[in-house]
C-alpha cells in the first residue's frame, strides 16, 4: 500500500539561482520533524508515502508550501524562495525545549529580533540594559545608583525572580544579581527570547517570574568579523570585536571580546557622583557543531572583569572625608549543550546541558568592605520523543548554588536542588495546540514543590480571521528563601540581620494573549494584546529593624510578608512594516507602538508581619503606565534613520526624603546610520542622540540623602534616568 512505503525526498532550495543553506524543511502535520539544508542548499527527509504538505522556510525569505503525493520511488524537489526583508515566522524557539516555530508554540514567546538588537547595539554597545528596558512588560530597575547596579523585573515581579540564560544555559548563575545586565554586550546576539510569567515548570525555581534567553549568532558558511568603536559625550568608550568562522562542513567558532569604560560624572557639581565610573573587559569564545542530521554540540566559556566606582568626586563638598562606593567583579563561566538524535528523522533525541559559574565580588561602602563568592553548578539531561502530532520531553536536572561571604558571618548558603520534569506538546487539530509541563524541585530545608504549567493555542488558518491566534497560559513556581533581595544588595549585608525562619516564596501567574494581522491602507498591522495577573505568596521583603543597630544606623531584616504581592495589567503592541516602493532596494518603514498598564500591590513593610493583617500599598518603583513608540526608515545596506519616544508614568517611592511619588517623564531619542562599502567590507557609521529633553533625576531632587537611611544608605532610589542627554557615535566595521 502506498501510505505504508517510506520515501526519501531530496529538497534543493535556491533563491535567485543561488543555494540557500540552513533552510528548514518540515512536514506541516509533523511539528517536531524537520531537517535543514547544507551549504549546497540540499536536504533529505524520509517520510511515509501518500499525500504530504512540506513547508520550506528560512529567516529572511518568504516560506513556501509544497503539496506532493509521495509514490513508491525516491524523489527530488526544487524550491525557489523569495527574499523577504523581515520574516520572523521561521525562527525556531529554543526557550520552550521543543524547537518549534514562534507561531506554532502554545507558550507565548516574545522575540527581540536581530534588527532590534542591531539598533540597540548602536545605542549601548556595552550592555543589554536599554534593549530590555524598552521591551513592553520588562523594566530594568537600578538597585544601587552609586555603582550602577540593576536588576530585571518582568511584569512587576522582583528582579531575583527573573532568570537570564545565555543559549539556554545559566551562565550568569541561578540568581543574576545586581550587575549581570551591565556585563553583557549585545554585539554577538542573534535574538532574545522572552517568556513572561512563571516558567518554573521549564527551568526551575529561578524562573519564578519569567525567562530571558539570549541567543548568540552562529557561524555561517563564510568567515565574518565585526569591529565596533563607540564614544559618548559622557566620557564613555566601547571597543568590541566579534568574529565567526566555519571550521569545516559541520564545525564553527565565534569569539567575542570587549573593553568598556565610563568616567564618573557629577552633573549637579555637588561633589556626588550621578553617573558612576567603571572599567570592564569581556572575553567569550564559542565552538559549535551541527551535522544537519540532528547531532549538534555547543561549547562556550566566558570571563568578565569589572571595577565600578561612585560616591564623592575629587572636588567633594559632601563631607570632610571622601565617601567611596565601589564594586569589583570577576566572573568565569563554562557551558556546554550536546544533542544526539538516536536514529533517522523523527526519532528520539538525547540532550545534555551543563554549566559552571563563579563570580567574586569585592564591595566597599565608605569604610566597610564585603567580599563574597557566588558559585553555580548546573547539569541537565533530556529525552525528546516526537510521535506524529505529539512531542514528549522528560528529563532530570541538578543545580547547586553556593554563596560565601568572607567578611559578614551568618549569610553563607549552600543548596543542592535536584529536579525532574516532563513536557508534552500536542497538535490536537490544525487550529488547536497544547503544551503541558510539570516539574518537581527539592529545595532542601525549604521543602519540595511540584510546579505545573499549561498553555493552549487556538488559531484561525482560513477565512476572514486567518492568521489570528489566542493563547492562554497559567503556571506556578517556588523560590528558595534568601537574605539577598534588591534592598540588601544596595546596602550590603553588614547592615542586615542574619535570616531566621524564612520559607519559600510561592507564585501563581496567568495570561491571555491575542495576536493577529489587520490589513490597512499602509500595509499589514500586527496586533499583540495581553492580559496578565499573578501573585507571590509569602514574599520576601526587607523591613527596618532597630533591634541591633550597626554603626549607629538602623539595620534591616528580611522577612516573609503575611499577605501576597499581587500584580496585574495589560499590554498592547502594534507593529507596522511597509515597503516604500518595489524591489529589493526599496526603503522600508517600520513603526511600533506599545502600551503597558501595570498595578502591583504589596504589604507595607511597617506591617508586613502584623498578625492582624498588613496595610497594602502600591509597590515602589513600579510605573503604572508605560508607552513606547519607535519608527525607522531603512534602505537595506545603505542607511537607517530612527526616532523613539518612551513615556513612563508615576511611581510610588519609599524611604525617599525628597519625594513620595515620582514625576512622569518622556525620553526621546534619534538614531542615524550610514553604510559605506569598501573593498575590505562594509562600515556602518552611527550617531545616536539619547534623551533629547535631558530628563534626569537630579533635576527634581539630589541622589545624595541629607542623612544616611536604613541600612546606612547614602543614595536615594533611582526612578528615572541619571545621565541626562547623551550623544554617542562610532563605527561598526564588518569584513
Amino acid at each position: 500500500m502506498l501510505e505504508l512505503l517510506r520515501v526519501l525526498i531530496t529538497v534543493v532550495v535556491t533563491s535567485g539561482g543561488n543555494p540557500v543553506p540552513f533552510a528548514t524543511v518540515r512536514p506541516v502535520e509533523l511539528a517536531a520533524v524537520f531537517v535543514r539544508t547544507d551549504a549546497s542548499g540540499t536536504a533529505s527527509i524520509d517520510l511515509l508515502g501518500g499525500p504530504r504538505r512540506l513547508l520550506v522556510s528560512r529567516v529572511g525569505f518568504r516560506p513556501e508550501t509544497l503539496d506532493v503525493v509521495l509514490g513508491p520511488r525516491d524523489t527530488t524537489l526544487h524550491v525557489e524562495l523569495e527574499r523577504l526583508e523581515a520574516e520572523m515566522d521561521a525562527i525556531l524557539i529554543s526557550a520552550t525545549r521543543t524547537g518549534r516555530r514562534v507561531q506554532d508554540t502554545p507558550i507565548r514567546v516574545e522575540l527581540i529580533d536581530e534588527e532590534e538588537v542591531a539598533e540597540k547595539v548602536a545605542m549601548t554597545p556595552g550592555d543589554i540594559a536599554m534593549m530590555l528596558n524598552e521591551t513592553a512588560g520588562l523594566r530594568v530597575q537600578p538597585s544601587n545608583p552609586a555603582v550602577g547596579g540593576a536588576t530585571l523585573r518582568i511584569q512587576g515581579l522582583g528582579g531575583r525572580h527573573s532568570l537570564i540564560l545565555a543559549d539556554g544555559l545559566p551562565l550568569y548563575g541561578g540568581q543574576t544579581g545586581g550587575l549581570g545586565l551591565l556585563q553583557i554586550p549585545p554585539v554577538d546576539l542573534a535574538r532574545v527570547e522572552v517568556i513572561k510569567g512563571s516558567a518554573a515548570a521549564l527551568y526551575g525555581s529561578s524562573a519564578l517570574g519569567g525567562v530571558v534567553n539570549l541567543v548568540s549568532r552562529r557561524p555561517g558558511a563564510e568567515r565574518e568579523q565585526t569591529l565596533l568603536l563607540n564614544q559618548t559625550s559622557r566620557n564613555g568608550t566601547d571597543g568590541v570585536y566579534f568574529g565567526a568562522t566555519p571550521l569545516g562542513a559541520a564545525w564553527g567558532a565565534t569569539l567575542l571580546g570587549g573593553y568598556h569604560r565610563q568616567g564618573a560624572v557629577d552633573l549637579l557639581s555637588d561633589g556626588w557622583t550621578d553617573v558612576p565610573g567603571y572599567r570592564r573587559a569581556v572575553l567569550r569564545p564559542r565552538l559549535t557543531f551541527d551535522d544537519g542530521e540532528g547531532h549538534s554540540a555547543f561549547l562556550t566559556a566566558g570571563y568578565t572583569a569589572e571595577g565600578r566606582r561612585g560616591g564623592t568626586m575629587d572636588n567633594g563638598t559632601v563631607a570632610d572625608d571622601d565617601i567611596i562606593e565601589a564594586l569589583d567583579t570577576r566572573r568565569t563561566d563554562l557551558g556546554a549543550h550536546l544533542r544526539w538524535r538516536l536514529g533517522g528523522v523523527g526519532s528520539p533525541a538525547l540532550s545534555f546541558r551543563g554549566s559552571a559559574m563563579q563570580q567574586d565580588h569585592d564591595q566597599r561602602i565608605d569604610d566597610i568592605r564585603e567580599r563574597d563568592e557566588h558559585r553555580t553548578l548546573f547539569a541537565e539531561g533530556t529525552l525528546t520523543v516526537p510521535r506524529e502530532r505529539l512531542t514528549f520531553v522528560a528529563g532530570a536536572a541538578l543545580e547547586q548554588t553556593q554563596y560565601r561571604n568572607r567578611d559578614v558571618p551568618g549569610f553563607d548558603e549552600k543548596r543542592s536542588t535536584p529536579g525532574v520534569f516532563t513536557q508534552v506538546d500536542a497538535d490536537l487539530a490544525a487550529w488547536l495546540a497544547l503544551s503541558a509541563s510539570a516539574r518537581y524541585d527539592d529545595l532542601g530545608d525549604a521543602g519540595g514543590f511540584v510546579n505545573p504549567r499549561l498553555s493552549l493555542l487556538a488559531r484561525r488558518t482560513t477565512g476572514a480571521f486567518a492568521g489570528w491566534s489566542l493563547r492562554a497560559s497559567a503556571g506556578t513556581g517556588a523560590f528558595a528563601p534568601t537574605a539577598r533581595v534588591e534592598a540588601t544588595e544596595a546596602t550590603g549585608l553588614i547592615f542586615v540581620l542574619p535570616p531566621a525562619g524564612l520559607i519559600a516564596e510561592r507564585a501563581t501567574t496567568g495570561s491571555i494573549d491575542l495576536n493577529g494581522p489587520i490589513a490597512t491602507p499602509l500595509g499589514t498591522l500586527e496586533v499583540h494584546a495581553s492580559l496578565f495577573m499573578g501573585q507571590v505568596r509569602s514574599p520576601l521583603m526587607a523591613v527596618d529593624s532597630t533591634t541591633v543597630p550597626f554603626y549607629g544606623f538602623p539595620s534591616l531584616a528580611v522577612v516573609n510578608a503575611i499577605e501576597p504581592t499581587r500584580s496585574g495589567g495589560a499590554e498592547l503592541l502594534l507593529r507596522l512594516t511597509r515597503p516604500l516602493g518595489s524591489g529589493e532596494s526599496a526603503p522600508l518603514l517600520r513603526a511600533t507602538l506599545s502600551y503597558t498598564l501595570l498595578r502591583v500591590t504589596e504589604c507595607d513593610p511597617a506591617s508586613a508581619t502584623t498578625a492582624g493583617g498588613c496595610t497594602r500599598r502600591l509597590a515602589p518603583l513600579t510605573p503604572r503606565d508605560a508607552i513606547g513608540f519607535v519608527a525607522t526608515h531603512e534602505r537595506e545596506g545603505r542607511s537607517r534613520i530612527g526616532v523613539e519616544a518612551y513615556y513612563t508614568g508615576r511611581q510610588q517611592l519609599h524611604d525617599d526624603p525628597f519625594m513620595t511619588e515620582s514625576r512622569p517623564y518622556l525620553i526621546v531619542g534619534l538614531l542615524g546610520e550610514r553604510v559605506i562599502t569598501t573593498r575590505m567590507g562594509a562600515a556602518r557609521l552611527f550617531l545616536n542622540l539619547e534623551n533629547l529633553g535631558d530628563v534626569r533625576q537630579s533635576r527634581y531632587a539630589p541622589l545624595l540623602r541629607p542623612s544616611r537611611g536604613a541600612g546606612g544608605r547614602f543614595s536615594t532610589d533611582a526612578w528615572t534616568e541619571l545621565a541626562g542627554f547623551t550623544a554617542n557615535g562610532g563605527i561598526r566595521f564588518t569584513f
